[in-house]
């Protein structure tokens, strides 16, 4: 049963993403595209022509997808926490060396925006891990999984987490790694076809990631993780539907002074 849930991450995640446009689309009181437009979307790319800038780059995002992938294998298979986050982060670096790769201006920009957003939310994964040590007592989701309480003896790690999702996700006020308006899709800019779709579909794996760290916070009741992810989801998106984009230095100046805060205030009351 565990290999179905994996062989089909990427659908839970386009089902995810579509779910939110939904979500975002009755917010603002207005039609919006219907739940399954993300897999639309991917079969419309494989009839665009492919274009390929050089060799490294295609591969680049390749390689991006699956070891993203890989590490969604490694939570449904409740291995060390550390070790996925580290795996995602080698995933991240794969995308902002592709970024770097092309002459674009918009793509130097754009992998120098997901380098920041990787400063500001990879010090505060860690920290909620290191929580989950502290009070299970092992790196291992499978033994993380057996003790429930998280949600009380870290809400502070729980809150620094919530302020990390939008930028994994993408979301307002902490979307600056997208921003079409400024950078005209940055690091994606010189794909297409179906390398682009790779990165598209990258996007979906990212929800399952992120929203697995909420889960973790049920501990031994999936109903608790549960309605944890489907509540913060909801937040999420309520917050981007509120908010504007805030810039680069505003980003990390709020998830350093007040998440990183909140991580070591509720590590120190543990400890």
């Amino acid at each position: 049963m565990i290999w179905v849930w994996i062989a089909f991450a990427p659908i839970l995640g386009g089902l995810a993403y579509g779910g939110e446009r939904v979500l975002r689309a009755r917010m603002q009181r207005r039609q919006g595209p219907p739940l399954l437009q993300p897999f639309y979307d991917m079969f419309k790319l494989l009839d665009k022509r492919t274009l390929i800038v050089h060799s490294p780059h295609a591969l680049l995002a390749v390689a991006h997808f699956f070891i993203l992938w890989f590490s969604i294998v490694a939570i449904f298979m409740g291995w060390n926490l550390l070790y996925i986050i580290f795996l995602h982060l080698f995933a991240q670096i794969l995308l902002i060396l592709a970024g770097y790769s092309v002459r674009s201006v918009y793509s130097h920009i754009g992998a120098n925006r997901e380098l920041l957003m990787l400063i500001a939310y990879e010090p505060i994964l860690l920290l909620v891990a290191v929580g989950f040590y502290l009070e299970s007592g092992s790196f291992e989701i499978s033994e993380i999984l057996q003790k429930g309480g998280y949600l009380t003896s870290m809400p502070l790690l729980f809150a620094a987490l919530a302020m990390v999702i939008p930028i994994k996700v993408k979301k307002s006020p902490f979307d600056v790694g997208e921003a079409h308006q400024e950078i005209v899709g940055g690091v994606e800019i010189e794909y297409s076809g179906i390398f682009y779709e790779f990165l598209y579909m990258s996007r979906f794996l990212e929800y399952i990631f992120i929203y697995s760290f909420v889960f973790l916070f049920g501990g031994v009741s999936s109903w608790v993780g549960t309605v944890l992810v489907a509540g913060t989801f909801l937040a999420v998106n309520l917050v981007d539907n509120a908010t504007a984009r805030v810039k680069t230095a505003d980003m990390l100046k709020i998830i350093y002074s007040i998440a990183m805060m909140l991580c070591i205030v509720n590590i120190a009351g543990i400890l």
